[in-house]
């Protein structure tokens, strides 16, 4: 399925998003091997009642950026200039995995534009999530990238399940080696614990007990 997307301009940057519903806006932050085609099932679903955003981050889908390096902070403030290019003053923010980095920092630096918080498989310390580095995964072929990936976010069970296989592939792009860099060299050095407690909206966290990866102990 296609949607049609619509975009916001923030200074050099332009960002692409689509939409479902109206009414509360929840603005979805999508994983590190995506862009807002994470959503095209979720977002639907979410009912009468929400405006559902999902966009694309810098190096993805349709948005554009220049070949700048940028990091966590940087997105944020990303997604907290596309909540008020869109009229608003707050929203409800969703994030998950690379994209619950960029929902933990919008809370804790742009806390003013966050109604409501939600992060699931994500961590806020960089430092604690056992992946490649970011050298050996720009190396990998596609395939070699899609099946790594597929280990590092399925459960034995989750990849042994064909339509769950499928459905998780639907969603992985591949960027251009220059793009991937710039996401990759983003990740090191994040680290957010010790400023939790300054979040102040209310907060949901979702991790599954078969995560390999983001298990509940992290939550």
């Amino acid at each position: 399925m296609t949607t049609a997307l619509n975009t916001v301009k923030v200074d050099e940057i332009e960002i692409a998003y689509a939409e479902s519903g109206a009414g509360e806006p929840v603005i979805l932050l999508h994983g590190g091997e995506s862009t807002h085609i994470q959503y095209e099932t979720f977002r639907p679903l979410l009912g009468d009642g929400i405006r559902a955003i999902a966009y694309d981050q810098r190096d993805s889908g349709a948005s554009v950026n220049p070949p700048h390096p940028y990091g966590i902070p940087d997105l944020a403030e990303d997604c907290a200039a596309l909540i008020r290019g869109l009229g608003y003053e707050r929203a409800h923010v969703f994030g998950s995995s690379f994209g619950g980095f960029i929902a933990l920092q919008v809370a804790v630096s742009v806390p003013d534009v966050v109604q409501s918080l939600t992060v699931g498989a994500t961590f806020s310390d960089a430092s604690a999530l056992q992946a490649p580095v970011a050298s050996e995964i720009v190396a990998l072929s596609p395939s070699q990238r899609d099946a790594r990936m597929l280990a590092f976010a399925l459960s034995e069970r989750g990849q042994a399940d064909e339509k769950t296989v499928a459905e998780l592939k639907s969603m992985m792009i591949h960027r251009p080696p220059e793009a991937d860099a710039r996401r990759l060299a983003a990740i090191p050095g994040f680290d957010l614990t010790d400023r939790l407690p300054q979040i102040t909206a209310p907060t949901l966290l979702i991790y599954g007990e078969d995560d390999p990866a983001a298990r509940p102990e992290i939550g």
